[in-house]
């Protein structure tokens, strides 16, 4: 069982400081590691805390980090600011077996606000995945195959949407990150490898070889 993370201490004045001095930096800002204890709180719900100006700069930033890293995704305490918000898109060419056997598909760039998922079905899938803010390593992570995801965008317009494959991983990743929640928790960590070792052992479309190898998830179906 995982343990519930503490909520955010920030204020709102704190938070929308935070914000302020980055956004005014005029360089990309550092994506927060694992160790800092904004990663590991519970964000604070987005309820106005920034103006729409604010949000739209502070989205535009994210975009440019993710993009800069390079990532399919970001969340904002990655950044050190501890709100609901996230960006998400995948748009990177992978080879026609990966794509199939991970269900891989391109994800077109988008903002969720306060998000919360729940899985569709009873489906799940196991595969290598990694953090920006966990750098140079990587792990197996048994994720939900289909989830809902409830939303807000940047307009203030509630959503739902559903997502499978590896839309879906990356939708899981991304809201656990504003529960304090990093994949590491979730992961097979007898997988854990360096990305070194992964590119060298483990960068197969599926995770067979490394499941045998490494004596993870015995018993299971290969994905």
């Amino acid at each position: 069982m995982l343990q519930v993370a503490n909520p955010t201490p920030f204020s709102t004045a704190q938070i929308h400081e935070t914000v302020q001095e980055i956004l005014a930096a005029g360089v990309l800002p550092p994506i927060v590691q694992a160790g800092h204890p904004v990663l590991r709180q519970q964000a604070a719900v987005f309820d106005g805390q920034l103006d729409s100006s604010e949000l739209a700069a502070l989205i535009a930033l994210m975009r440019e980090v993710m993009h800069d890293a390079p990532g399919v995704g970001l969340a904002a305490p990655q950044l050190g600011i501890p709100l609901q918000l996230a960006v998400l898109e995948d748009q990177y060419d992978v080879d026609a077996e990966t794509s199939a056997v991970r269900g891989r598909l391109p994800l077109a760039f988008f903002t969720v606000i306060n998000p919360s998922y729940r899985a569709v079905g009873t489906g799940s899938a196991a595969f290598y995945e990694g953090c920006l803010s966990l750098q140079g390593l990587q792990a197996v992570v048994p994720r939900h195959e289909s989830v809902r995801l409830d939303f807000t965008d940047p307009y203030g317009t509630a959503r739902q949407q559903e997502f499978s494959g590896w839309q879906a991983r990356i939708v899981q990743h991304e809201t656990d990150h504003l529960q304090g929640i990093l994949y590491i928790d979730r992961a097979e960590l007898r997988s854990l490898s360096n990305n070194a070792e992964y590119a060298a052992r483990w960068a197969h479309p599926d995770i067979g070889l490394a499941r045998q190898e490494l004596g993870f998830l015995p018993g299971a179906a290969t994905d």
